[in-house]
């Protein structure tokens, strides 16, 4: 089985949406392997995004990723990577199709309510940062 790293964000968090993502997942055959509600600091959060340190946006992203507690988890299923990716939805939301997580809920690519991991080898270094 793969494991996969996904982390509900500041926005889903505040909006109380939690409990239905978690339910999302394990409705599908995902198991929680660890989990945890924990507030990122600047560092944890620059080192999340350290391949978007180029990007214009990335100052905002770091201000946005640490506005709030986050709800990080470790999910483990079959081909859990690119199952959780689906389940998730495109980045933009208006990209993503009804019925995936961020085409019901979120509102902006900004405020996209979650992060998953995009690769086996980003899932274990994320993974690694979260849960060490």
């Amino acid at each position: 089985m793969e494991k996969t790293f996904v982390m509900v964000k500041p926005d889903g968090v505040s909006r109380g949406l939690v409990g239905r993502i978690v339910a999302r997942f394990e409705e599908k055959g995902f198991t929680i392997k660890d989990a945890k509600l924990t507030q990122l600091d600047r560092q944890l959060a620059e080192s999340h995004y350290e391949h978007l340190n180029s990007k214009p946006f990335f100052g905002e992203l770091v201000d946005f990723i640490t506005s709030g507690p986050v709800f990080a988890m470790v999910l483990e299923g079959k081909d859990a990577v690119q199952n959780a990716r689906s389940i998730i939805g495109a980045t933009n939301p208006t990209d993503a199709i009804a019925g995936t997580i961020r085409g019901d809920y979120a509102t902006d690519v900004a405020s996209n309510i979650i992060h998953g991991s995009d690769s086996c080898e980003n899932a274990e270094r994320e993974i690694g940062l979260y849960f060490h």
